[in-house]
C-alpha cells in the first residue's frame, strides 16, 4: 500500500486492469447486492434536487419505494445509501433499450439537465473508499459480476487507477491524482 496525504491506497490500483464492459455485463452492479450505494450527506440533497428530472425515468417499482422511504435509507454500518428496491436494485437504476441497466442520474447529466453526475461512490466503482478516524482506504473491490471488465483491461492493458482517472480526481483532487500517477511511476521503475 502507498500513503498520499491522508488516503491509504491498495497496490490493486496499480496492478489491476479494468474497463467495464456494459455490453457483457449489461449494469448489474446497480442490480445485484443487498445494500445500496454508499453516499456522502451532501450528496443527498443533490439527489433530491435531480429527483423531478429523473422521475419518468425511474421502473414504477423504484418510484414507490422512493415514496415510501425517501432517496437513501442507513445502512447496518450506521451510513446513508441510495434506497433499493426489492432488497438490492439501486432506486435510481433503469433498463435501455439495449437491456443495459444505467442511472437515471447520470442520464439527466449527459443530457445537460444537472451538473451532479451520480454518486461518487458509484462512479468509482470498483474502487471503495471506507473512512476511518485518521485516514481513508482506497481498494478495490473484486466481483465475480466484473470479471469481464477485467478481462477487458487486461486486453486493452488499462490499468484501474488510470480507467478511474476521473472519479478519483472528482473524490481526490488533481494534485493527489498527479501523486498517484507518480507513484504508479516508481511502482513500474521497480518492477
Amino acid at each position: 500500500m502507498i500513503q498520499i496525504e491522508d488516503t491509504i491506497i491498495s497496490f490493486d490500483l496499480f496492478d489491476e486492469h479494468f474497463v467495464c464492459d456494459l455490453n457483457n455485463c449489461k449494469g448489474m452492479c446497480c442490480v445485484e447486492g443487498d445494500a445500496g450505494a454508499p453516499l456522502e450527506l451532501e450528496e443527498i440533497e443533490e439527489i433530491r434536487a435531480v429527483l423531478p428530472l429523473i422521475w419518468d425515468d425511474l421502473p414504477e417499482s423504484s418510484q414507490e419505494v422512493i415514496l415510501k422511504q425517501g432517496v437513501f435509507y442507513i445502512d447496518e454500518e450506521d451510513e446513508p445509501v441510495t434506497s433499493i428496491v426489492n432488497g438490492r436494485e439501486c432506486v435510481f437504476a433503469y433498463k435501455d433499450e439495449h437491456g443495459i441497466y444505467k442511472c437515471a442520474i447520470e442520464k439527466a447529466f449527459n443530457e445537460g439537465k444537472t451538473n451532479f453526475k451520480k454518486p461518487v461512490s458509484c462512479h468509482l466503482y470498483p474502487v471503495r473508499v471506507q473512512k476511518y478516524d485518521e485516514f481513508q482506504a482506497v481498494n478495490y473491490h473484486r466481483w465475480s459480476l466484473c470479471n469481464c471488465a477485467v478481462k477487458l483491461g487486461n486486453k486493452l492493458k488499462v490499468p484501474l487507477y488510470k480507467f478511474l482517472k476521473e472519479p478519483l480526481i472528482r473524490r481526490f483532487g488533481e494534485d493527489w491524482y498527479e501523486q498517484l500517477e507518480i507513484a504508479a511511476k516508481e511502482l513500474q521503475s521497480q518492477t
